[in-house]
C-alpha cells in the first residue's frame, strides 16, 4: 500500500510538473524584457554577478534598495553560470528564472499537500491536479510567472513557507520544523518585512480558529524557528545598514516600506474594496468556483467547530486565514497594486479545488455554478466577436500599430477561435452531467498557454523591445570617446540594460533640458562596467518621436544617426545644448532635478 500510494504520489507530481513547465518555461528567454520595472531588476542582478559586489544592488550608477537581495542573487547565479552569453542570448531567461522556478515549486507543493492529506470527500488523484492547475491557469500567475521581477519569488517562498507550516501542524510524526521557517526566512529576504506580517496573520488566525491550539503551536517551534528566520533574514539588512547607513533606512524602510503602505505612492490609490475585484479577476473564467469554494469551506468550518475536528482536514479552514489576511492587509494599506494578491492565489487555489470536491454530486449548486461559468466564457467569445469595436480604441503610443497588427498576425482570429471552442466544450460537458469538466476545460486553457500566449508575447516584444535592444546594438557600434548618454520623452530602463551604459533619463519638458545640462556638471556617475568621459564635446541622445517633435528639443543642432520603432538616436554638441538651456533659464525656467530626486530606483 505504502509502494502504491508511493507510485501514485510519483505520477501526480509528474503531471503537475509537466504542467508547470509548459506555463512557466517554455519559451521564457525568447523575447525581450519588458519596461518599466523588470530591466531594472535585471540589470542589479546582472551587476552583482560582474562586479562581484553582492550586498548592495545597483542600477545606471545609483543604489536600488527597493527589495532585499534575494531575488538579484538568484538573478545573478543564473547570470554567472558558464556560456551564460550563448544559451540566455536576450539576458532575459537568467532574469526570469527565479520567478518560473518558484511558482513552478509552489505549484508542485499544492499538488503534493492535497494528494497526502486528502480533504474529507476528496479524490486523491484529481484535486491536487485540479489545485495546481488552479494555481497555475490564475491571469496573474501567469503574468507575473514569467516576468523578472520579486512577486513571484515571494508568492512561492511565502506560500511554500505556510504549507509547511500546516503540513507540520497535520503530521502524526515528530520532525522537528525547520523548512517552513528557511522558506519563511527566504520571503522576508525577497522583499522584507512583509513577508512575516502575512504569515503571523494567517498562522494567528488558523490557531485561533482551532481549539488545541496550544499543542498545535509547540509543533511549529516557535522559538527555534524564530532563530532560524531570523539567522536568515537578518544579517544582510544589518550589513546593508552598517554600509550605506540612512540611505538605505530612508529608502528601503522608509519609503518603500512604511510610505507605502501610509501612503499613496506613484498615484497607486485604490479604493478599499480594489482587491474583491481583482480576487474576480485572479481567478477567471473560473471564479465562481472560487466562491463556492469559500462558502463551502466557511460553512465546513462552523460545522466543525461545534465538534472536535481532524488537524488533518482543515486545509480549507488554513487557506481561508491565508486568503482572509492577505485580503485586510493590503486592503488597508493606502497604496495598492494588482500584484499585491498574488501571495492569496495559491489559497484561492486549494479553495477552488474544495468546490471541485463538493460539486462532485450533480445538485443545484453544481448547475447554477455550471451555468455563471459557462455565461462567462459565452461573455469573452462575444467580447473576441466585437473585437473590431475595442481595437479602435486601443491606444498605445509606443505600439502605434498594435490593432492591426493583432488581427494580421491572426492573434484575435485564434483567440475568437480558442473561446469559442472552449465555451462548445462546456455547454457539451455541462449536459452530458460531466464531474471532471473542471478539469477538463483547465486542461484545454493550458493548451491555449502555448496556442495564445507564445504569439502575444512575440508581438509584444517585437513591438516595444526590439527597437530598443536595436538601437542599444547602434549606441555601442557608434559610440565616441565615451560619451554620455541620454534617453528623453518616454522612460526606458531597458536602454540601460541593453546598451549596459549609464543613461541620464529626462522628461521631454523645458525643465528637462535644463536638468540635463546640469547634471552632466553636477551629478556624475559611474559604474563598474561604465565610466563615461563627461568632458568630451558631444552627448548620445535616444528621443522618441513625439519629443523630438518639442519646440526645445527640436531646435537643438543634431546629428540623426538612426531611427527604430519611435526612437531616434541623435548625437547632439554640448556646447549647443548649455547654449539653449541658458536660453531657457533666462525665459523664467529653472531645473528641478534636485528636488524630485530622479531617477529613484
Amino acid at each position: 500500500m505504502i509502494l502504491l500510494n508511493s507510485k501514485k504520489r510519483l505520477i501526480t507530481s509528474l503531471i503537475v510538473l509537466v504542467c508547470g513547465i509548459i506555463t512557466f518555461i517554455l519559451g521564457l528567454g525568447t523575447t525581450g524584457l519588458v519596461d518599466e520595472t523588470p530591466p531594472l531588476f535585471a540589470a542589479a542582478g546582472r551587476a552583482m554577478s560582474e562586479s562581484s559586489d553582492w550586498l548592495t544592488p545597483k542600477v545606471n550608477g545609483i543604489f536600488r534598495f527597493d527589495k532585499p537581495p534575494l531575488i538579484y542573487w538568484l538573478m545573478g547565479f543564473f547570470y554567472s553560470l558558464p556560456k551564460n552569453e550563448i544559451w540566455d542570448s536576450f539576458g532575459t531567461l537568467s532574469a526570469r528564472l527565479p520567478s518560473a522556478l518558484a511558482s513552478l515549486f509552489l505549484m508542485l507543493m499544492i499538488g503534493d499537500t492535497l494528494f497526502c492529506w486528502p480533504q474529507k470527500g476528496d479524490r486523491q488523484f484529481l484535486t491536487p491536479i485540479v489545485a495546481s492547475l488552479g494555481f497555475a491557469l490564475s491571469p496573474l500567475i501567469i503574468i507575473w510567472s514569467r516576468t523578472a521581477v520579486s512577486d513571484a519569488l515571494l508568492t512561492g517562498t511565502l506560500g511554500i513557507s505556510l504549507l509547511m507550516f500546516w503540513r507540520r501542524m497535520a503530521s502524526d510524526k515528530n520532525d522537528q520544523c525547520i523548512s517552513a521557517w528557511v522558506f519563511l526566512g527566504l520571503a522576508i529576504l525577497t522583499k522584507g518585512p512583509v513577508a512575516f506580517l502575512l504569515a503571523t496573520l494567517t498562522l494567528a488566525f488558523f490557531l485561533l480558529s482551532q481549539s488545541d491550539w496550544k499543542r498545535l503551536l509547540r509543533k511549529i517551534n516557535l522559538k527555534k524557528g524564530f532563530l532560524i528566520t531570523s539567522l536568515i533574514s537578518i544579517p544582510w539588512y544589518i550589513l546593508e545598514l552598517i554600509k550605506e547607513g540612512k540611505p538605505f533606512w530612508d529608502n528601503f524602510f522608509g519609503y518603500h516600506n512604511f510610505q507605502r503602505y501610509t501612503s499613496v505612492v506613484n498615484n497607486h490609490a485604490e479604493p478599499f474594496w480594489f482587491f474583491l475585484y481583482i480576487m474576480i479577476l485572479a481567478s477567471l473564467p473560473f471564479t465562481p468556483f472560487l466562491y463556492h469554494g469559500i462558502f463551502t469551506a466557511l460553512k465546513d468550518f462552523l460545522k466543525s467547530s461545534k465538534e472536535n475536528s481532524n488537524i488533518t482536514e482543515t486545509l480549507y479552514t488554513f487557506s481561508l486565514c491565508w486568503l482572509a489576511s492577505v485580503l485586510i492587509f493590503f486592503s488597508i494599506s493606502a497604496t495598492k497594486l494588482p500584484s499585491y494578491w498574488l501571495p492569496a492565489i495559491p489559497a484561492a487555489a486549494i479553495l477552488l479545488s474544495n468546490s471541485f470536491v463538493s460539486l462532485k454530486n450533480l445538485n443545484k449548486s453544481y448547475l447554477y455554478i455550471w451555468i455563471f461559468n459557462i455565461l462567462i466564457l459565452f461573455g469573452v467569445s462575444i467580447a473576441l466577436f466585437f473585437s473590431n469595436i475595442w481595437l479602435s480604441l486601443i491606444n498605445d503610443p509606443e505600439m502605434p500599430n498594435l490593432a492591426s497588427e493583432l488581427i494580421s498576425y491572426g492573434i484575435i482570429f485564434k483567440a475568437k477561435l480558442f473561446f469559442y471552442l472552449l465555451t462548445l466544450v462546456a455547454i457539451i460537458l455541462f449536459s452530458i452531467k460531466s464531474r471532471n469538466i473542471l478539469l477538463y476545460l483547465q486542461i484545454l486553457l493550458l493548451i491555449g498557454q502555448f496556442f495564445l500566449m507564445s504569439p502575444i508575447r512575440k508581438l509584444a516584444d517585437t513591438s516595444r523591445q526590439l527597437p530598443l535592444r536595436d538601437i542599444s546594438k547602434l549606441i555601442l557600434d557608434i559610440r565616441e570617446g565615451r560619451e554620455t548618454l541620454a534617453m528623453i520623452g518616454i522612460r526606458k530602463p531597458s536602454l540601460h540594460y541593453y546598451s549596459r551604459q549609464i543613461v541620464f533619463y529626462e522628461p521631454n519638458t523645458e525643465e528637462g533640458l535644463i536638468n540635463l545640462s546640469e547634471r552632466l556638471i553636477n551629478d556624475r556617475r559611474k559604474n563598474y562596467e561604465d565610466q563615461p568621459d563627461y568632458e568630451y564635446k558631444s552627448l548620445l541622445v535616444v528621443i522618441d518621436e513625439y519629443s523630438s517633435l518639442r519646440q526645445q528639443w527640436s531646435k537643438i543642432n543634431h546629428q540623426k544617426l538612426g531611427k527604430f520603432g519611435i526612437y531616434n538616436l541623435w548625437r547632439i554638441q554640448k556646447s549647443d545644448l548649455n547654449k539653449y538651456s541658458k536660453f531657457l533659464v533666462k525665459s523664467g525656467y529653472k531645473s528641478d532635478w534636485k528636488n524630485r530626486k530622479v531617477e529613484k530606483f
